[in-house]
């Protein structure tokens, strides 16, 4: 094979192993529980809440296994390439998706720091942490979204990370 074919050889994304868990992750974001039940809005931002406090919930989930660690950066990359699409389709210029992304990722972190406190010291913490970060119906249940939330973060953790990885969660 010659130098030049090799250059235009298209080469294969490591983000690609990773995104049925993604897909898998945004699906379970939009089980019709989390709304009906708990109150989350449906709306943009209820929508965005939801995704995000599953994905943080997958990304604790991530840190606690070495072996999953890495393969979390790629995860959360795929977070970005899709708010980036959603922005851009949803009419934000070149000029801008950056510093919205950096917004969105910036929120992503906060998010990330208040669940992992907040599993770990119980249910009334979760339900004051969904209060702050999640977009609510106005008959929304926080304590009830909180021992959802904690619910699906418990089954999470005695999944294997192999599992983990092909996107058998939420089941």
């Amino acid at each position: 094979m010659s130098l030049l074919a090799k250059w235009l050889r298209p080469r294969s994304d490591p983000r690609d192993a990773l995104r049925p868990l993604w897909h898998r992750t945004v699906e379970i974001a939009r089980e019709r529980e989390w709304y009906a039940d708990c109150g989350i809005a449906d709306s943009v931002a209820g929508r965005f809440d939801a995704i995000t406090l599953i994905l943080a919930i997958v990304l604790i989930r991530m840190e606690r296994e070495p072996d999953l660690i890495e393969p979390s950066v790629r995860l959360t990359e795929l977070f970005v390439d899709d708010m980036d699409g959603q922005l851009r389709q949803g009419g934000v210029g070149d000029l801008m998706v950056g510093k919205h992304i950096g917004k969105l990722m910036s929120t992503l972190g906060g998010r990330l720091g208040a669940y992992r406190t907040a599993l770990e010291e119980g249910e009334d913490s979760m339900a004051a942490a969904v209060t702050r970060n999640v977009t609510m119906t106005e008959h929304g249940d926080p304590g009830r979204l909180a021992r959802r939330a904690r619910a699906f973060a418990a089954g999470l953790a005695l999944v294997p990370g192999y599992r983990v990885l092909a996107a058998e969660i939420g089941k």
